[in-house]
């Protein structure tokens, strides 16, 4: 029987365990994907405590799986699924998997992966990348102005200052001082968080990506003239609202994976995986982001 990562009721790390699980069956409208690489990212500690998305509703089915993006090969194709076919190289969102040798994928939620990108890094794209990608386009903002990511050495901000470098947007990126390099390697300025960072943001800020919340996302707000122009992934949407910004809107879709997968191809986007796991540790791959000593992607490589 295949291997999964799961936790057995929601709550700390004691409710995680690597257990055997039966191998899912595609339905209509979805692949099984035999699994490669599978992102971690702190939505998923997250899940495992509780927490749902806006607009999510209903309890979780448990065991239920970690991991919310993978890359791997097509192994068998359900009713209706046209465009893929068993042997093709894949990334996505699962349905059902994740931190598992295998996963359930919609083709809503799926896109071919370019032979030029490997399976781990196509494995940080359908979460952190697109978000990342999203928040970006949302902002619309012109070449030449400034944004703010706060939280920029984690997995979204690392790709969200990309991106915008990409679209000729000066970045000033909030972090630790002890990622402090790694912000200006991916070409922010760096600006250490702490009490009183505000001050240290050198001039006009035009927009600001939140990623952490509280406080900072309320700081980060001050600095703004168009409210409009904030926007968070890191608070829930009715915090926001109150400072006059709004949540990232989520554009899922095949496209925006295959936006995302070529701007890595392109060089303009590099998910920079800073450490791998293997399944049988995906535990502590989970502890590494969930304490946030992460910088940059953690990846589980399954296989």
């Amino acid at each position: 029987m295949p291997k999964a990562y799961v936790f057995t009721r929601y709550g700390g790390p004691e409710t995680e365990a690597l257990v055997q699980v039966d191998r899912p069956v595609p339905g209509p409208g979805q692949v099984l994907v035999r699994v490669r690489a599978a992102g971690v990212n702190p939505v998923d500690w997250k899940q495992r405590t509780g927490y749902r998305r806006p607009g999510e509703s209903g309890e979780r089915d448990f065991p239920a799986y970690f991991g919310n993006e993978v890359s791997g090969v097509v192994e068998e194709v359900g009713e209706g699924v046209e465009g893929f076919a068993v042997g093709d190289a894949v990334f996505g969102r699962p349905v059902v998997g994740g931190y598992s040798e295998y996963a359930l994928l919609s083709v809503d939620l799926l896109a071919p992966k370019p032979a030029a990108l490997t399976f781990t890094d196509a494995a940080t794209l359908p979460v952190a990348a697109v978000t990342a990608y999203d928040g970006i386009r949302q902002l619309d903002l012109p070449a030449g102005a400034t944004l703010l990511v706060t939280g920029a050495g984690g997995g979204v901000g690392v790709a969200a200052v990309q991106i915008a470098r990409a679209l000729g947007l000066h970045v000033v990126g909030l972090s630790s001082e002890a990622k402090k390099d790694f912000v200006a390697l991916l070409g922010a300025v760096h600006v250490p968080s702490g009490p009183g960072w505000t001050e240290r943001v050198p001039g006009r800020v035009d927009g600001v990506y939140d990623l952490v919340g509280g406080d900072v996302l309320e700081d980060a707000a001050t600095l703004l003239a168009d409210r409009a122009k904030l926007i968070t992934a890191g608070a829930p949407p009715e915090v926001v609202e109150k400072l006059g910004g709004a949540r990232v809107a989520r554009v899922r879709t095949p496209e925006r994976l295959a936006a995302v997968a070529d701007l890595v191809v392109s060089g303009d986007l590099d998910p920079h995986v800073t450490q791998t796991f293997p399944l049988e540790q995906a535990g502590e791959a989970l502890r590494t982001v969930e304490e946030g000593h992460a910088r940059g992607k953690i990846v589980i490589e399954v296989a």
